[in-house]
């Protein structure tokens, strides 16, 4: 079986000299009360149908609704707990959390009933600095945020 593999961007910005990222929230009934080690990159799964950054750019799309010109500069991609990978870009911009519209999935739920039911993927977005990211971002993806914070220092 092959391993899965995500690719997403962590958007940045810097506000009053002090590094803040973006980071969203999933979406559905699993993750509704979950706060520390939940949020993440905008990020999805992608084939070999299409480049890992091609695969980038567009989840954020999808899970955002908002195009990212770029530049986009690639950070070490980093391996989740339960093996899957996850390769990202960092890129420079600026984003109202309020104007974003994610994709939705479906799924049974409740679990047995058989209803299906629609879910946003992402089910909010908002902006940290890092000390806080690092904290209530999913614990592999924390790696990231120490690259991130060394490159632009």
């Amino acid at each position: 079986m092959k391993k899965k593999q995500s690719a997403g961007i962590l958007l940045y910005r810097m506000t009053d000299n002090k590094l803040e990222v973006f980071l969203v929230h999933p979406g559905g009934p699993f993750w509704k009360n979950k706060e520390v080690g939940a949020w993440t990159i905008p990020k999805g799964e992608f084939d070999g149908n299409e480049t890992a950054l091609d695969a980038a750019i567009r989840e954020f799309r999808e899970e955002t609704g908002h195009a990212l010109p770029g530049p986009f500069y690639a950070l070490e991609p980093v391996r989740q707990k339960g093996g899957k990978k996850v390769f990202a870009w960092a890129t420079s911009g600026d984003l109202d959390p309020s104007t974003i519209v994610s994709n939705t999935f479906e799924m049974e739920w409740p679990p047995r009933s058989g209803r299906m039911q629609s879910f946003p993927e992402v089910s909010r977005g908002a902006w940290f600095d890092i000390e806080t990211a690092s904290q209530i971002i999913n614990p592999a993806q924390t790696a990231l945020l120490e690259e991130l914070s060394a490159t632009l220092s």
